[in-house]
């Protein structure tokens, strides 16, 4: 193969690897937009809510490591490589969904009175390392 097709092909791979986490990244936002109250993008930029950038740029971080692991576990096989991203990350958001509801019933840490919080939270902290934990055994997982 020569070395123009062999940087054609990998760009082509990377261009589209990161488009499906890019758009990974973006469901997972709105996820944790539905999760909270207001419009997040709101409560982030104009309210500067420290708890709600918080669990949005750990659920970016979870979703990451899925694509990353993802990527690492295709093995060069682009088309299976993609789909298994697309499929392991919606698992991991779905995944990290469910668990905020599980704090939010059996512990009481509530996402939603969280970003009410003018103040960075210790349970904006427990919820940001069980995104980034939830997000790191899916990546194991896939691997």
């Amino acid at each position: 193969m020569a070395l123009l097709e062999l940087l054609a092909r990998g760009s082509g791979a990377i261009a589209a690897y990161a488009a499906v986490g890019v758009i990974l990244m973006i469901v997972g936002f709105y996820v944790i937009d539905w999760a909270t109250p207001g419009k997040l993008s709101e409560v982030i930029r104009s309210e500067r809510n420290p708890n709600a950038t918080l669990l949005a740029c750990s659920a970016m971080a979870a979703i990451g490591l899925i694509v990353a692991a993802s990527i690492w576990s295709s093995g060069g096989r682009l088309t299976e490589g993609l789909a298994g991203t697309a499929v392991f990350g919606l698992v991991g958001i779905v995944v990290q969904t469910v668990a905020m509801l599980i704090f939010d019933r059996v512990v009481g840490i509530s996402v939603r009175d969280l970003v009410k919080e003018p103040d960075l939270q210790p349970g904006a902290r427990v919820l940001a390392v069980t995104h980034v934990a939830i997000g790191l055994i899916t990546a194991v997982a896939v691997i």
